[in-house]
């Protein structure tokens, strides 16, 4: 019979160790090895494997007839963006996010929908108690739902319970890393028992048809916690975001192997639950300050959704020796990068300011094209001069200065002239794409350096509290105007 083994195990990464040690050598991080009891088949001596024969199975030509996977809607429409247009049967989801952004909430709704429907939706909570999930469908307003609830921990008691009657349409395990299997020794929650406990639903998902949503925690860093192994065992990876100040969240779309990835879906937290918002564009600008220096309104895609954003800078004098890069919303390398530009070909002197980027309402960026509208605001915010309240900026800024064409520049024009924008700023080599039907007044700039000269044009002193002028020390000297 196969030989105990045991072994330390990070709880980070998965990565196994014969001894235990302070530091993992394979992620880098401390105190995460746990000592764990990895019995198993490869464990066993060769003589004692099994030495079953394979069976032979059929191979097919890439040509013939292909047939989408039958797909269950949720009732949420941004929820069905965002898998791909509903829940495919036999379809494991791994759901992750910060405690409290509202994931058994946003799940709760989607289970009730789907019961409401006529389906088998079966909830397993094995973090609270059933009464406690009884009191979040009152406050929901979703009591009558007729939704199967349960709180176990067991997988071999889920599976055998679920398997009796008709198969569940719907399955929602909150959370992964409460469950555990006999099969291994290891105590809830650690990378064996995750990885087990994943395993044993997803091989009853596929054997039953049922479509299952796995719940799993995040680590300081934002990662969802447990090995990695875990989110490629899985069809779809969710990652459902939000700011504890901001009354909206996102849910985006990591991996998806029947939809695409990077897509995006906006809920908006009310006392009544999750709802939805049809367009994000105009909840994002909603609370739009106009006509203030340091702001710029950026026209992004957001998987395949249009998105108009608000960029806001703010350029300083410093009394630090180095002075400080603060970025929330955006990629901190970008930033640096741009400032970088800026200073190199367009001389703009930023070595004495701290520089302060946000995006606002708490959306995170991740596409290059922003950089053109992030250079716009930190511009506008040194010279003291608004830009335009009717334009919108996208493309990506080289290290040379010239300013690159992004994708999809049609459907960001259409986007921002249906919010009421009159005119874009966009690469020069992206007017053939954009077509003469968006209907706005389209300004093409080739490189960085005109931008920023048309900007500091219209730059005006700073006053003061007493309200004498200061000197305009922040427009760059070589544009700025002589006065005779």
């Amino acid at each position: 019979m196969a030989k105990s083994s045991l072994s330390f195990v990070c709880q980070n990464c998965g990565a196994a160790y014969n001894r235990w040690q302070g530091k993992c050598d394979s992620c880098g991080e401390w105190n995460t090895l746990v000592e764990e009891d990895i019995t198993g088949a490869t464990t066993a001596p060769a003589s004692l494997r099994s030495k079953r024969k394979g069976r032979q199975f059929a191979l097919e030509s890439l040509s013939g007839k292909s047939q989408d996977a039958p797909r269950l809607s949720s009732g949420m429409a941004e929820l069905d963006r965002v898998t791909g247009g509903g829940f495919v049967r036999g379809s494991v989801l791994l759901v992750g996010g910060d405690p409290g952004i509202g994931k058994s909430t946003l799940l709760t709704q989607a289970t009730s929908m789907l019961a409401r429907a006529g389906h088998r939706a079966v909830y397993i909570s094995g973090e609270e108690a059933v009464a406690q999930v009884r009191l979040r469908a009152e406050r929901l307003g979703l009591a009558d739902a007729p939704v199967q609830l349960a709180a176990e921990t067991s997988v071999e008691d889920i599976v055998s319970t679920l398997s009796e009657g008709a198969t569940p349409r719907l399955i929602v395990i909150d959370s992964i890393q409460t469950m555990w299997t006999d099969t291994v020794e290891s105590a809830p929650g650690t990378v064996t028992q995750v990885r087990a406990s994943a395993q044993a639903l997803i091989r009853f998902a596929k054997k039953s048809g049922a479509a299952i949503i796995l719940v799993g925690h995040v680590t300081k860093d934002g990662q969802i916690a447990g090995p990695r192994v875990v989110e490629h065992m899985v069809d779809a990876v969710l990652s459902f975001e939000g700011e504890g100040s901001q009354h909206f969240r996102i849910l985006r779309s990591m991996k998806n192997r029947f939809g695409p990835t990077d897509e995006i879906g906006v809920f908006e937290m009310t006392g009544l639950g999750l709802r939805e918002v049809s367009n994000p564009s105009e909840l994002f600008l909603s609370e739009r300050d106009l006509g203030s220096p340091g702001t710029a309104v950026f026209a992004g895609i957001e998987g395949t959704r249009p998105v108009l954003v608000e960029l806001q800078a703010l350029v300083a004098p410093t009394s630090l020796g180095t002075p400080r890069r603060a970025v929330v919303g955006w990629d901190p390398s970008r930033l640096s990068m741009v400032l970088a530009v800026l200073e190199a070909h367009c001389g703009v002197k930023l070595s004495g300011h701290d520089v302060y980027l946000n995006v606002a309402g708490g959306l995170r960026i991740q596409e290059p094209a922003a950089d053109l509208a992030a250079a716009a605001a930190l511009v506008s915010s040194l010279v003291n001069a608004p830009l335009p309240a009717d334009a919108v900026y996208f493309g990506e800024i080289s290290l040379s200065g010239a300013v690159r064409p992004v994708a999809q520049t049609s459907a960001r024009l259409t986007e921002a002239a249906k919010l009421g924008f009159g005119r874009a700023v966009l690469p020069e080599s992206a007017r053939g794409e954009a077509g003469a039907d968006s209907g706005l007044s389209l300004n093409t700039v080739g490189g960085l350096t005109s931008l920023v000269a048309e900007i500091a044009a219209r730059g005006s002193p700073r006053r003061t509290a007493d309200n004498a002028a200061v000197e305009k020390n922040a427009t760059p000297t070589r544009f700025r105007r002589h006065e005779g």
